[in-house]
């Protein structure tokens, strides 16, 4: 069972930047016209993180195919999440820090991650409900906390911040 652990993003935040610095400059080598997005709690000021980088890398639909390709020579698949005919996720988590990829075509169901960013670095009561919600889960099992977590984020997509973008 896994538990949830958080850090203050500040903690890790040269770790962070350097990797996604990295990992940015790979991605659009291999995937010219990709947007590479940084994402996730990482890319959220003074918010809690677990630790991990996430990068979000969208595409336009006719790229997707030939991005799962790529993606797939230098990271492993994700078999705990979600495959559609518009998203993939990847992970290294032998990075340092671990790194999550979350590829999307563009405008798709799934192509979200940057908005949930947008909207918690706009509101800093919406960050706050957030970290309340990871600090309820501190120490708990990883499952219980993503139940909790998609809950949150299923209101978050709610609010007009988030449908305004």
């Amino acid at each position: 069972m896994d538990i949830v652990r958080y850090a203050e993003g500040a903690a890790i935040g040269t770790a962070v930047h350097k990797l996604f610095s990295e990992q940015k400059a790979l991605l659009e080598s291999i995937l010219p016209g990709a947007d590479i997005q940084h994402v996730g709690s990482t890319a959220v000021p003074n918010s809690l993180t677990k630790g991990d980088l996430d990068i979000q890398i969208r595409v336009q639909p006719e790229m997707f195919e030939q991005a799962i390709l790529a993606l797939s020579e230098l990271y492993e698949s994700n078999e705990g999440s979600v495959q559609t005919a518009e998203f993939r996720a990847f992970k290294d988590d032998s990075a340092v820090p671990p790194l999550g990829i979350q590829l999307t075509v563009v405008n798709s169901e799934f192509d979200f991650f940057w908005k949930f960013r947008d909207v918690l670095r706009g509101n800093d009561n919406y960050r706050r409900k957030y970290d309340a919600l990871k600090k309820r889960f501190e120490g708990q099992d990883m499952e219980s906390y993503r139940e909790a977590k998609n809950v949150f984020f299923e209101w978050l997509m709610q609010t007009p911040e988030f449908e305004k973008l």
